[in-house]
Parts: structure tokens; C-alpha cells; sequence
């Protein structure tokens, strides 16, 4: 318990510096890949603690170590992304964003709760064995991902980690509580691109013409059919088509249709099939109907997957820092995430640290211009992943 009150108190000390820190990044948000003045602002953090880092990796990535006694026993990775999104922030706060972005995901929080960590963590560093790498990360929010980047640019290298960490802000939780879900816990997603072409031309003269827009619904309804008749029981599965082109008139039928969608899942190898049938049917029926279908589909982030054995420790360190009423079990999500490349490549926990408070008007879902967090939360998020680190690395 003595480390427990130790990391809490330092938690505190340092509330009031983490809190600006986020309303730094908060008012000047930067999209993905982008991200060059945050990860400025980060490295002077890091260069006040005289913390080791490296910078440049995906251009705006930083890599911190902090290295305990026995540096080489082990190595937990902590993760925090640091993109916005492309969203006009409308919340009536003296931190507004300062430009045509917004920290509407909660990556603000992510960022300045790491640098608390490493505060905590450099400040206590005698006290715990092996090392703690501090994974700054460009681009969550656009493909193909700031995660698999760094990694293929040995970001996670010299020393590789054991374990692998993330948290993010989850407005549906109450501040001060954490949720965690074992296994499969977020989809993969792809996204979906048909252009069904024919002859185009009058409505009224059905023989000399192809109503592609007849062939790109009949393709629509057997792809839905194919994903209720072939999804694995165990494979939670989504398809759905958001955006339809079809630029002809009331009499004219075009020569262009296009539909773009999106499909998400929770097995790798239904993940696999599934994009093999989809152009099969879709080929099928537009030949079928004299009309050619070009089909693309663009790879996004894979299957998200909780270490069982990891996850569960973290749970029990968690219950132990917060009280096991304020740690709870997530239901899956069919949402996608690029952590789900560490979890491909290391055993990885990646948990949900809440930020709502119905009581100050902090309900706001993310990706929305009124998103916002209760900022006691930087609070736990600083505390409890610096705890969750010490743990792993002293097991």
C-alpha cells in the first residue's frame, strides 16, 4: 500500500500541472499526422524532467524510457495517440480550440495523462524494477494509423516490450471509474468502395440501356443476405452502406453508380473470407446483368484483443488502486481502434478511463462539437497507469 499512496499523492501534486498541460493541447489541436507543435510541446515536458526521449518517428512520434533497477528484467510500453479530428469546437470554455480542429476523441487527455505518468514514474524510479517506454502516437484517427507505423519503424525496439498499455477517455463512464473487457473487445474495419457501371440513357427505353441502379441495389441486398446467412456465431459482424451516388434523373439512367460502405468484425479469418465474397458476389451479379463492378476494398485497423492473462492482473491492480466498485466490465464494441496493432504484436491491455460527470453537464458523446471531460479524471488516468506499469514491471 505504501506505493499505492505514494502514486496518489504524486497524483495530486501534480493535478494542477497535468490540468494545464491538457488545456494546452486542448486549444491547439493538431490533425493526424500533423501533429508538429504537439510534439514540440511534449519533448519540452520531457526535457523539464530530464526524461530520455527520442523523437521523429512517423515525423511527429516520440518514444520516452524511464528506466527503474534492473532496467533490463522488463519493459511495459505506455500508449497515448495525441491527433484531433477536423471538427469546429462548440463548447463555451476559456480553452477553446484556437483553430479549425478539436480534441473531440479525448486525445488531449491521453497525452497530458502520460506525461503525468512520466512525472510520476521519474520521480519514483528507484522504486520499481525494469522499463517503462512512453509511446507519444501520431494518427489514430486516419489510415492507415500512426500504431503500425511506428512499430515498422522500431519504435517498440531496443528493448522490445512485454506488455503493451492504453487507456482512453469513455464519456459513458462516470469520472473516477475505469472499465476493462478480456478478449475480443473492439472490430476491425474496412472500408468498402462499388462503382457499378452500364449503359446509361433513358428511362423509358429499358432495352438498349442497364439500370445499373436496379444492379447496385440487387448487389447491396445480396451482401447483406451473404453477411446474416455466413457470419460465424462467434463473430459479431457489421455491413453497412452509408453513401450512395447515383447522378442520373427521374428518366435518366446513369452511367455510374457508387456506393461506399463500411465492414467490421470480430474474427481475422471470417475477416478474410468475407472480403473474398463480397467481390465474388458483387462481380457475380453485375455480370449477370451486363454491367461491370469495380471493387475496392481498403484495409483498416484489425481486430482489437485484450491479453486474458494481462488483462486480467491489470483488473485485480486496478481493483486495488480504485476499489473494485469503481472498475467495471465493458460490453464489446463493433468501433475501431489502432491499438489493436500492438495487441496483434504484443500482449496488450487497452481499458476505458471514465470522464463523465452528468452533475457539471459533462455528457457530450466523442467525435461531437461539444465533447468535453470532467479534467478530475486526469487525475486516475495518471495514477492508475502509473500503477498498472509498477505492478506488471515488479510481478
Amino acid at each position: 500500500m505504501h506505493l499505492i499512496n505514494k502514486i496518489k499523492e504524486l497524483a495530486d501534486n501534480y493535478f494542477n500541472d497535468i490540468v494545464e498541460i491538457r488545456r494546452h493541447i486542448h486549444q491547439n489541436p493538431e490533425l493526424s499526422f500533423k501533429e508538429f507543435k504537439t510534439s514540440e510541446y511534449i519533448a519540452s515536458q520531457l526535457k523539464k524532467e530530464n526524461i530520455y526521449f527520442k523523437k521523429g518517428f512517423v515525423k511527429t512520434g516520440i518514444v520516452a524510457e524511464i528506466k527503474g533497477k534492473n532496467s533490463t528484467k522488463k519493459t511495459i510500453a505506455l500508449r497515448a495517440d495525441m491527433d484531433a479530428l477536423p471538427i469546429i469546437e462548440e463548447n463555451n470554455i476559456s480553452y477553446k480550440s484556437q483553430n479549425n480542429a478539436m480534441h473531440a476523441c479525448g486525445h488531449d487527455a491521453h497525452t497530458a495523462s502520460l506525461i503525468g505518468v512520466a512525472k510520476i514514474l521519474n520521480t519514483i524510479k528507484t522504486e520499481f524494477e525494469g522499463t517503462v517506454k512512453l509511446i507519444f502516437q501520431p494518427g489514430e484517427e486516419l489510415l492507415p494509423g500512426g500504431a503500425i507505423q511506428m512499430i515498422e519503424q522500431g519504435a517498440l525496439n531496443n528493448p522490445k516490450p512485454d506488455i503493451v498499455i492504453a487507456q482512453h477517455v469513455f464519456p459513458d463512464l462516470q469520472a473516477g471509474t475505469v472499465g476493462f473487457k478480456k478478449g475480443k473487445y473492439m472490430a476491425s474495419s474496412d472500408e468498402i468502395y462499388l462503382t457499378i457501371k452500364g449503359k446509361g440513357g433513358h428511362a423509358a427505353m429499358p432495352k438498349i440501356t442497364t439500370n445499373i441502379v436496379l444492379v447496385a441495389s440487387k448487389i447491396i441486398v445480396a451482401l447483406h443476405q451473404m453477411i446474416e446467412n455466413e457470419t460465424p456465431e462467434t463473430a459479431p459482424t457489421v455491413l453497412a452502406f452509408g453513401k450512395a451516388i447515383a447522378n442520373g434523373a427521374t428518366n435518366v439512367i446513369p452511367n455510374e453508380v457508387k456506393f461506399e460502405g463500411t465492414f467490421r468484425t470480430m474474427d481475422e479469418e471470417w475477416r478474410q473470407k468475407a472480403h473474398i465474397e463480397i467481390k465474388n458476389i458483387a462481380n457475380s451479379i453485375a455480370k449477370k446483368h451486363g454491367a461491370q463492378c469495380e471493387i475496392n476494398i481498403v484495409k483498416g485497423y484489425p481486430l482489437l484483443n485484450n491479453d486474458v492473462e494481462t488483462t486480467e492482473k491489470a483488473i485485480c491492480f486496478a481493483q486495488q488502486y480504485l476499489g473494485k466498485k469503481h472498475v467495471v466490465e465493458l460490453d464489446q464494441r463493433m468501433t475501431s481502434e489502432d491499438f489493436a496493432y500492438y495487441s496483434q504484436n504484443f500482449p496488450s491491455t487497452f481499458y476505458r478511463l471514465g470522464i463523465g460527470n452528468k452533475e457539471k453537464n459533462i455528457a457530450s458523446k466523442q467525435h461531437t462539437s461539444t465533447f468535453n471531460i470532467d479534467e478530475d479524471a486526469l487525475k486516475t488516468g495518471m495514477g492508475l497507469m502509473s500503477w498498472l506499469a509498477i505492478s506488471l514491471l515488479n510481478e
